[in-house]
Order: structure tokens, then C-alpha cells, then sequence
């Protein structure tokens, strides 16, 4: 698999890759709102200039899971005055489109005769604009359900626990040129590095060879939103765990711009990294230049050319340690501003000097990281004040930190051991233990439910955990014939149900058992037990705090709380007041545990003998009730 020589003609396939667009990003900023948007623009307008084939986006079209109207709009703006116009499609996709592509059309958007599509838009998501919900949809999902996008790479991981997934390719022919394009959008890395080691938890599913072409003559490439880390598995896809019958791999979801495709020794594919569009971290690796990939596939061979895109906002980064600076006074802080204000001075200059001739210059992105260690600070907000017009972000144009060297110096000193740090969470543990006590609601899935409730503010997160979980066991109790002559069938889940929880308690270790659930019968007995009803044979009136116990056990709450005042807690003394200054207690006592009877001080009559009238405070099983008279 070599660069391709000169272009073939008509069998030359030609793609424009671009990922990380973050449409909508700061799209409350009134400076930078557009930035995203005008990027977009270019890199459609770079397609429709070298009269590419299709647009292929790698995860992270939108910045959020829920973009705003407005954004949602602006992009299908986009989408229609770019996509829709009378250029014919030069190539065919021949695999089968209800496998591949998730539409309810079943055909690429440019097949629709209803739809006029000059050129066609392949996508897949990233971990911001990724599906969830009890429909597991997100926003790409829109677009493709209008027409606009071809939406592939989206899985269905089959359950909890690993799962299990089949991918299956786009298959595109034009001319001579074949290829295979897999997709496969984000899923969270610890998973699906798992599911990359666990033998057929994931499978790839290859063309079939025919007497025109063979199965060595389809040219693979994927696409996928990972990150891309050589360390824990828990954080990142080791790029060696991918199959090794693919030729170039396309990966998202890292923002730096290592476009240039490189071979990964051993494995016989290359790896190509464009970056995002848009700078959304100020960090090292975003001051790169950015890029858009153009691709020219001829038959098993390709050639890339690097595009750079002129509408991104520049960004100028520099990293200061004040410790090494000569002019500054460590006890000072007015050196420390003089000093910064030299470097961003620089920076700006800087910028002024190499930025191109594009239509409209744009105020830079200017970040200095500053290690502060052994000096005093400065306020952050109050120097950026200086440069408002002059930069784009001049509320965070510093961040301080500390050196490395000296953290470690200060874990040194602390006496320790490294053994002393709990080591990372087994998740292979966790989930042997999740098995052992049998628990309905798996761990896994309520951490997935927690990530997507916190992060895509997904209110139905934790309803499309209860019912998918509650589907399964529905679904493993029924499998099982139960030798019942329950002939209604809510009757025989709810039976199944009964003795799954049954069968759960007992095998619960003894020592667990007081810490555990109830099963449901129990439950529910010791709920009406517990439960307070009103009695409407009882006189209610405000001047009486007598308390008493019903016979059946059940406590009653015979005196109505006054509308605005709280009721006060028990016990009450034996003079019929409660305890507490503030008001009357109006309320059974809820801590049963700590309950305690108040003495009973018995009266005497004229002649000597006890009084008829009971106490005023009696206890009762689970606690007092209080009676007005």
C-alpha cells in the first residue's frame, strides 16, 4: 500500500476527511460564536474546489449532545445550500444499505430520486454528539432523517456486561477502485478495549469476493472516535488491538493535527490523525496549524494531500517558568505582570506578522501557561483587562500551575511509598462481584446512566437504564418455563418476578442478610404496618396532645398539621406539651430505634385510688399517635 502516482481518471476516488467540527461551540460568546460555523463553510467550500466525491466527517459534528436551535439550524442551512444541487454522483455504493447506514429509507441519501444530492456527507458520531435516550437518538440522527447526511457507525452493543457488535462496511466502487469503509462512532474506552480483547465480542464483516473483484482488491478503511493513548486501557484504544486486514485507519477524536499518515510497524495499515477544526482546549497541541485530509484512492493505492484551513481563529501558545526569568523579583508581583505583559506582547506580534491574507482577520487566541513555582501570583482576570479588543479570550489569556519537579519532591517528603496510592478500580472486580450478588440493575449500565445524565444532561438516563434492565430480566424469566397453572400472562411475569427475588434472598450470605432488601412480600407487609392513615371516627380539635394506641397495631394521625407551621418532633413530656420550644408535636415519631417511653407518673384521687384516665403518652409498636380532645 504505496501514494498512488498520477491520478487514474475516472477510477479515481477522491475524499475529503475532516473531524471535530464542535458546531455550536461557544455559541454564547458573541466573538467567537461563528468561528465553528465559518470553518464548516471552508471546508465545503475546499470540497466543492477539488471536486471530491464525498465529504467524510469523523465524530463531533455538533459540540453538544443537545445543540441549540440555533445551531441546528445554521447547520441544516449549511448542509441544504451545499449538498443539494445538480452534480452528478460519480460512485455507487453496492453493499447492503439497511446494514451500514442508520435511515429508515434504506439507501444513501444521493438515491433518493425526491432528493437532488450533488455531494454526499458520510458520518459518524464522537463522544459529544453520540445517541442516548430510551430511543438511543442524538442529533446526527436529525440529519439524517432529513436527508441531508449519511449516518453510519452506530452500534448496538447488545445488552450489558462486554456486548457485542458487527460492523458492517459501505462498499463503494467507482471505476476500477474499490472500497471498504467501516465506521464505528464512539463507545467509551474501557469497553470497548475490552471488547477488542474478548475473542468474538466484535465482528467485522467482510465483503464477499465475486468474479470482478477478489478479496484482496477492496481497499479498507475505518473510521472511529477514540482516544488515543499508549497507556491504561481504561483511557484509550491501543492502536495494535485493531484488525490488521485494514489499510489507512482515520481517527477522531484527538484535536492535534498529526495529518501526515503513518504506518504502525507490525500491523501493515497507516493512521492518519487530522485534528479538529476548531480549537476547543488551549493547549500545545491545538496551536498547530489545522487541517483537512484530501484522500485519492486508485486502486490499492492512495495518495493524501494536507489542506490547511485559513478561517480558524490563530492561536498563539508559550509556556513561561518564572524561576528562570532574570528580571523578576520573586517577592514582587508588579515584575511578574511587566514580564507577562512582554510575552503577550510578543505573541500578538507575532501573530500580526504570519497571519494570511484571509477576508477578515480575526482578533488571536492567546495562552501562557505559566509555572509560578517559588513566586507570588497575579489575578488572571484583572490582567486580561488590559487586552480586551486586542485578543479573543481576555479573561483566560494565563493559567498558573506548578512544576512537575516539585510535586514529586513534595509526595517524596510525605514519606511514602508509591504502594501507599490505592491502585486504579478492577473492573473485571467489579463486575465478578456485580455477578455474585445477582443484582438487577448492573453496575456497568448505572454508570453509563451517571455519565450520561451529568454530562449530556440527559434527564431520561436513568429511565432508559431501568427499563432496558427490566427488560432483560423480564425477557430471562420468561425464557424459563415455571411449572404453573397461571394461565394469564402479567400474571405469570409478576409469579416469575416473585421467585426470582426469592431465589436472590436465599442466596444471600447470612451475615448480609440485615443489611440487604427485603423480598417483596415482606416488603410490602412491613410498608402497612408502617403507613399512617387518618381516622375519621376521632374528633379532631387543636387544644388536646393525648396520645394513644390502636388496637389493630396501625397508627393514626388524628390531628392535622396547621397549614404553615412544621410539626415538631417527640417525646413529649408527660404534662401533654411537647419537648421541643418551638411548637407541638403533630407527627408519629419516624426513628423507631431510638423511640423511648416517657415515664408514667401515676395520679391519685381524693380517696387514694388511681385515676381512670390513661397517660397521656402511651407508646405503640412503631411509635405514638396523637389524640385531640
Amino acid at each position: 500500500m504505496k501514494a498512488a502516482g498520477e491520478a487514474g481518471g475516472s477510477s479515481t476516488l477522491r475524499i475529503l476527511v475532516a473531524t471535530d467540527c464542535h458546531l455550536g461551540y461557544l455559541e454564547k460568546d458573541e466573538l467567537r460564536r461563528s468561528d465553528s460555523f465559518d470553518t464548516f463553510e471552508e471546508i465545503f467550500s475546499l470540497a466543492e474546489k477539488h471536486n471530491v466525491d464525498f465529504l467524510l466527517l469523523g465524530g463531533n459534528l455538533f459540540h453538544e449532545n443537545k445543540p441549540s436551535r440555533s445551531t441546528l439550524v445554521k447547520t441544516i442551512e449549511i448542509l441544504r445550500r451545499r449538498c443539494l444541487h445538480d452534480r452528478p454522483v460519480q460512485f455507487q455504493v453496492v453493499s447492503d444499505h439497511a446494514a451500514s447506514l442508520q435511515n429508515l429509507f434504506g439507501r444513501p441519501n444521493f438515491e433518493d430520486q425526491n432528493i437532488n444530492v450533488g455531494l454526499p456527507v458520510f458520518t459518524i458520531h464522537g463522544d459529544h454528539d453520540d445517541p442516548t435516550g430510551v430511543d438511543n437518538m442524538s442529533a446526527i440522527d436529525v440529519l439524517a432523517a432529513t436527508g441531508l447526511v449519511n449516518y453510519f457507525g452506530k452500534m448496538d452493543l447488545g445488552g450489558s456486561g462486554v456486548g457485542h457488535m458487527s460492523i458492517h462496511p459501505i462498499l463503494i466502487k467507482k471505476g476500477a477502485t474499490s472500497v471498504a469503509l467501516y465506521g464505528l462512532g464512539n463507545v467509551r474506552d474501557a469497553r470497548l478495549s475490552r471488547m477488542f480483547q474478548t475473542p468474538g465480542a466484535i465482528g467485522w464483516m467482510k465483503h464477499e469476493s465475486t468474479e470482478d473483484i477478489s478479496l484482496s482488491d477492496w481497499f479498507n478503511i475505518l473510521v472511529l472516535h477514540q482516544n488515543r493513548i499508549n497507556g491504561s486501557p481504561d483511557n484509550g484504544i491501543n492502536e495494535r488491538l485493531l484488525p490488521n486486514f485494514l489499510d489507512l485507519v482515520i481517527w477522531g477524536h484527538e484535536h492535534e493535527c498529526l495529518v501526515d499518515p503513518k504506518e504502525v510497524p507490525g500491523m501493515g495499515f497507516h493512521i492518519t490523525q487530522p485534528g479538529s477544526s476548531i480549537a476547543t482546549s488551549m493547549t500545545s497541541a491545538e496551536a498547530k496549524q489545522k487541517h483537512v485530509l484530501l484522500l485519492e484512492i486508485n486502486g490499492m493505492k492512495y495518495r493524501p494531500t494536507n489542506i490547511p484551513l485559513k478561517t480558524v481563529r490563530p492561536f498563539e501558545y508559550a509556556e513561561v517558568v518564572l524561576e528562570d526569568q532574570a528580571d523578576i523579583d520573586a517577592n514582587d508581583e508588579a515584575s511578574v505582570d511587566a514580564h507577562l505583559d512582554k510575552v503577550v506582547a510578543n505573541l500578538i506580534e507575532k501573530n500580526d506578522t504570519t497571519a494570511g491574507s484571509g477576508s477578515e482577520p480575526k482578533l488571536p487566541l492567546v495562552r501562557i501557561k505559566v509555572d509560578y513555582t517559588g513566586f507570588l501570583t497575579i489575578h488572571p482576570q484583572r490582567f486580561g483587562q488590559k487586552y480586551v479588543g486586542k485578543v479573543a479570550n481576555p479573561q483566560d489569556i494565563i493559567v498558573f500551575s506548578r512544576s512537575a519537579k516539585r510535586r514529586q519532591n513534595t509526595q517524596d517528603t510525605a514519606g511514602g511509598s508509591r504502594e501507599l496510592y490505592p491502585n486504579e478500580l478492577n473492573q473485571h472486580t467489579v463486575e465478578a462481584l456485580v455477578a455474585e450478588i445477582n443484582l438487577v440493575l448492573r453496575l456497568d449500565d448505572l454508570d453509563t446512566a451517571l455519565h450520561v445524565f451529568v454530562n449530556k444532561d440527559d434527564n431520561m438516563a436513568f429511565h432508559s437504564c431501568l427499563q432496558k434492565n427490566t427488560e432483560e430480566a423480564i425477557n430471562m424469566l420468561t425464557a424459563s418455563k415455571v411449572d404453573t397453572d397461571i394461565e394469564d400472562g402479567d400474571a405469570m411475569v409478576v409469579h416469575d418476578l416473585d421467585q426470582f427475588m426469592q431465589a436472590r434472598e436465599k442466596g444471600r450470605t447470612q451475615t448480609a442478610t440485615g443489611a440487604q432488601s427485603l423480598p417483596t412480600s415482606t416488603a410490602l407487609s412491613a410498608f402497612e404496618e408502617l403507613k399512617c392513615s387518618p381516622d375519621p371516627d376521632q374528633d379532631i380539635r387543636d387544644d388536646s396532645d393525648e396520645l394513644i394506641e390502636t388496637s389493630d397495631g396501625e397508627c393514626h394521625h388524628e390531628k392535622m398539621a396547621r397549614p404553615g407551621k412544621r410539626p415538631a418532633p417527640f417525646p413529649a413530656t408527660a404534662g401533654g406539651s411537647a419537648s421541643s420550644p418551638s411548637s407541638s408535636a403533630r407527627g408519629r415519631k419516624t426513628d423507631l430505634a431510638s423511640f423511648r417511653a416517657p415515664a408514667v407518673k401515676e395520679e391519685l384521687d381524693d380517696r387514694g385510688t388511681k385515676k381512670g384516665r390513661p397517660s397521656p403518652h402511651v407508646a405503640g409498636r412503631y411509635g405514638a399517635v396523637r389524640r385531640n380532645r
